[in-house]
C-alpha cells in the first residue's frame, strides 16, 4: 500500500497558518518578506518565522520556506540573511527556483533539505533526475502533467514528488512566463506577477479572456495520485483566505481517508466558474477556461461562515502517553510523546477509593479535544486504594499538556556558516559578437552568415543544416518536452552528436542531464540572473549563457562567469509557453493551421504558434538594440528570429549589423528599467 500523501497547505500570513494547522494540514509552505513567489502576501519576518515553526512543530506539522524567485547579484547578501533566518528557525526544507539560491543554501546551511520549485519548470524524468543528482530531496512537478506522466517520473526519479492538487492554474508553464514582466514591469519570476492573463486576450477579437484558466481541483483524484507515487499534495493559494485553506485541507483529508467531501463548500470559498481537472486526465479543451464572476464572489460570502467551522477547534493528531501515579502521599501525571516529557505533581492529596478507578481515569485523560494531542496510551500506577477527583485530574491533564506543547515548540536550528561574497564586474568585451537564432533553416540569410559568430536552430532542423554551417551551429532543445517529446529529443541528441555541431542549447535542467558529457550552452529558459547561478551553470558544464531578458543593464554587468554571456538583442519575445491552447476557445485541433492571434484590450495582436505539443505567445512589439551597440556590457547579442519571413529577417539583420534605427515600433525591453 502506498504511503499516505502529505497535505501541504499555503500560509500567506499567520491567520492562514493557524487555519491550515487547525484544519489538519500535514505541512505548510510560506515565505519570508522577500525572495518568495507571493511577495504581496502577508509573509513572515525572521522572528515570526521562528514562532511559526515552533507552533507547527509542536503540532507535528512541517514548515517549508519558499525562496523561489530569481535573484540579482546585488541581492545575494540579503538572500544570505534569509537563508540564515530559515536555518535559525529550523525549517523542514527550502523551496528554490534559482540555481544561485540553491547553491547558497548548500554552502551556508548544507543540512537543510532542498525542494525544487515548480518555477524550475521540471516536467520530465530527466529534469527530476538532474535535481536528484544535484542533491535535492524533492521535485515539485509542473501542473501540466497527466497522471501517467506523473507516475512515470515518480517511479524512476529517486526523490520525492510533489504535485499541486487545488488552486489557481497559470496558463503558462511556471518559470517560463514573461508576460507580466514585459507588459507591466512586474515579474512572475520575481514574485510580483500582476496576472495580465486574467484580462481580455481574445482568440476571436470578442473581448473574452482566452488566457484565463479555471482553478484546478484534483481533490477527487487524490488517492490515484497517492498511488502514482505523489508524496505531497500541494494546495495553491497564499493570497487567498483562511477559510479557503481550511475548506480545501478538510476536503483533502476526507478523500485521503476514503470519505466523501463537501465539493459545494470547496467551490463556494473560491472558484472561477467552477473547476477543471487541468491536465491530469489528458483532456485539454475549451472547458478548461473560465473567469471569476460576480456570482462566484457572492457564493464565497455565503460559504465563509461554514468554512470557518473547519478551523474553530484544534485538530488533534500528536500521540501522547499518560502515566498517572497515585499513592497515599500524593500523585503525579506524566505525559510523553516519545521524545519530550512533562510531569505535573498534583496539589490535591488522593482520597480513599471505594471502587476501581481505572475507567474514570481513562475517561478524564482521554479528553484531549481542543489540543493537538491524542491519548495514545494511558497507564495507571496505583494499588487501587486511592483516587483523585475528576476536576483535579482534568486540571492536571491541561497543565501537563501545556508544558509538553511548550517543550515541543522549541525550534532546533540548522548549522549556518556565513559566506564572504565577492562582487563581480563583467569585463568589457574586446569585440561584441552577434549570434542569431532561427526557427527554420529557410530563414537563414546567407549574405549575413559571416556576421554571426554562432547560429542557433531547433534540433529538429539538424539534418537540414548545411555541413558548412554545423561547426558554428548550436542545436536548441525544446523548452517543453511533454509526452513523447523527451524521448524524441534524447534520440535526436544521440544522432546529432556525431554530426559536427558546436553543441546544444539547454533551456531546462532536463537538458543538462540529456547532454551529459556534450558541449552545452544555457538558453534564456534557464532563467539565469545572477553571478552565483551563472557559476553553478558553468559547474554543470555550460559553455555560454544567454541571461534571462528581465535583467537590467546594471544587473547584467554583475554577471561574469568564465564563459561568454549574452542577451537577446532583437526579437518577438516569447511571453508565454503553454500546454493548453487558447485557440481551443474558438476551434478544435482538427484542421487548425497551428497559428493564431490574441487581441488584447488595446487591440494589439499577440501571435500564437503551436508545435511539439505546446503553444508560444509572442510579444507583437519587437525588442531591438541594434542602434545601441555599446549599451549593454556582455559578450554577445542574440538576434532571436521566430515568426519573421526570410525577407524580413534580411532587413532586420542589415539594420542590426549596420547599427541603424529600427523601422517600426520597438521596445528596449527591461534592460534600462528592470522589474519589480
Amino acid at each position: 500500500m502506498s504511503k499516505l500523501c502529505e497535505i501541504l497547505a499555503p500560509a500567506g500570513n499567520e491567520e492562514m497558518l493557524r487555519a491550515a494547522v487547525f484544519s489538519g494540514a500535514d505541512a505548510v509552505y510560506l515565505g519570508l518578506t522577500s525572495f518568495n513567489a507571493r511577495r504581496s502576501a502577508g509573509n513572515f519576518t525572521p522572528e515570526a518565522l521562528i514562532e511559526a515553526v515552533g507552533f507547527c512543530h509542536a503540532r507535528q506539522v512541517k514548515v517549508y520556506v519558499a525562496l523561489n524567485t530569481t535573484v540579482y547579484t546585488s541581492e545575494l547578501e540579503e538572500l544570505e540573511k534569509s537563508i540564515q533566518a530559515a536555518a535559525r528557525a529550523g525549517v523542514d526544507a527550502v523551496i528554490v527556483q534559482d540555481l544561485g539560491v540553491a547553491e547558497l543554501v548548500r554552502r551556508c546551511a548544507p543540512d537543510i533539505p532542498l525542494h525544487g520549485s515548480t518555477q524550475m519548470s521540471i516536467h520530465t524524468l530527466a529534469g527530476a533526475k538532474q535535481l536528484a543528482q544535484m542533491g535535492f530531496a524533492r521535485v515539485i512537478l509542473g501542473r501540466e502533467l497527466t497522471l501517467e506522466e506523473i507516475r512515470y517520473i515518480a517511479a524512476n526519479c529517486g526523490i520525492e514528488v510533489e504535485c499541486f492538487v487545488h488552486g489557481a492554474l497559470c496558463m503558462s508553464m511556471s518559470g517560463q512566463c514573461m508576460m507580466s514582466a514585459f507588459l507591466g514591469g512586474r515579474s512572475g519570476n520575481r514574485g510580483s506577477c500582476a496576472g495580465p492573463c486574467r484580462l481580455p486576450f481574445a482568440a476571436d477579437a470578442s473581448g473574452a479572456a482566452h488566457l484565463s484558466l479555471k482553478d484546478m481541483s484534483l481533490i477527487s483524484h487524490l488517492q490515484e495520485m497517492q498511488q502514482a507515487g505523489v508524496c505531497s499534495a500541494k494546495i495553491e493559494g497564499r493570497l487567498r483566505t483562511p477559510e479557503y485553506v481550511a475548506a480545501v485541507v478538510t476536503a483533502c483529508r476526507a478523500v485521503r481517508e476514503g470519505k466523501p467531501y463537501d465539493e459545494a463548500l470547496v467551490r463556494g470559498v473560491f472558484s472561477r466558474s467552477g473547476f477543471t481537472d487541468a491536465y491530469l486526465t489528458g483532456k485539454r479543451d475549451g472547458n478548461m477556461f473560465g473567469v471569476r464572476t460576480q456570482a462566484d464572489t457572492q457564493q464565497a460570502k455565503k460559504a465563509l461562515p461554514q468554512a470557518r467551522e473547519a478551523y474553530r477547534r484544534e485538530f488533534s493528531r500528536v500521540p501522547v502517553e499518560f502515566t498517572l501515579t497515585v499513592e497515599q502521599e500524593g500523585a503525579k501525571l506524566k505525559a510523553t510523546d516519545g521524545t519530550h516529557t512533562a510531569v505535573v505533581y498534583l496539589e490535591q492529596l488522593p482520597e480513599p477509593a471505594e471502587k476501581d478507578q481505572t475507567a474514570a481515569v481513562e475517561r478524564c485523560l482521554s479528553k484531549t479535544g481542543g489540543t493537538p494531542f491524542v491519548a495514545d496510551n494511558i497507564v495507571l500506577e496505583s494499588d487501587g486504594q486511592w483516587y483523585l477527583p475528576a476536576n483535579a485530574l482534568n486540571e492536571a491533564r491541561r497543565t501537563v499538556l501545556e508544558q509538553l506543547l511548550q517543550k515541543r515548540s522549541v525550534v532546533e536550528p540548522w548549522h549556518f556558516s556565513p559566506l564572504a561574497l565577492h562582487k563581480t564586474v563583467h569585463p568589457k568585451a574586446a569585440q561584441k559578437q552577434l549570434w542569431a537564432r532561427f526557427a527554420a533553416v529557410e530563414q537563414i540569410p546567407q549574405e549575413f552568415v559571416g556576421d554571426f559568430e554562432r547560429l542557433i536552430l531547433p534540433i529538429a532542423q539538424a539534418e537540414k543544416i548545411p555541413e558548412s554551417l554545423r561547426a558554428k551551429t548550436i542545436l536548441e532543445l525544446p523548452r517543453a518536452m511533454f509526452g513523447v517529446v523527451e524521448e524524441d529529443t534524447a534520440k535526436r541528441i544521440a544522432q546529432a552528436k556525431q554530426m559536427g555541431f558546436a553543441g546544444f542549447e539547454a533551456n531546462n535542467l532536463a537538458h543538462i542531464a540529456l547532454c551529459s558529457g556534450l558541449p552545452v550552452f544555457a538558453g534564456f529558459g534557464m532563467n539565469i540572473t545572477n553571478q552565483t547561478a551563472a557559476e553553478k551553470a558553468v559547474q554543470l558544464g555550460v559553455k555560454g549563457i544567454t541571461v534571462l531578458p528581465e535583467v537590467s543593464a546594471e544587473q547584467l554587468n554583475e554577471i561574469a562567469p568564465a564563459v561568454p554571456t549574452g542577451v537577446i538583442g532583437y526579437g518577438h519575445l516569447p511571453l508565454m509557453l503553454t500546454r493548453a491552447c487558447p485557440m481551443h476557445n474558438i476551434r478544435s485541433c482538427a484542421g487548425c493551421p497551428k497559428r493564431g492571434e490574441l487581441t488584447d484590450r488595446k487591440n494589439r495582436k499577440f501571435p500564437v504558434r503551436c508545435g511539439l505539443g505546446v503553444r508560444t505567445v509572442y510579444n507583437p512589439v519587437v525588442l531591438y538594440l541594434g542602434d545601441k551597440p555599446y549599451a549593454l556590457n556582455c559578450d554577445y547579442e542574440l538576434l532571436y528570429f521566430t515568426i519573421e519571413s526570410p525577407e524580413r529577417i534580411k532587413k532586420v539583420a542589415q539594420m542590426y549589423v549596420q547599427h541603424q534605427p529600427f523601422d517600426t515600433e520597438l521596445t528596449r525591453g527591461l534592460y534600462f528599467k528592470g522589474t519589480e
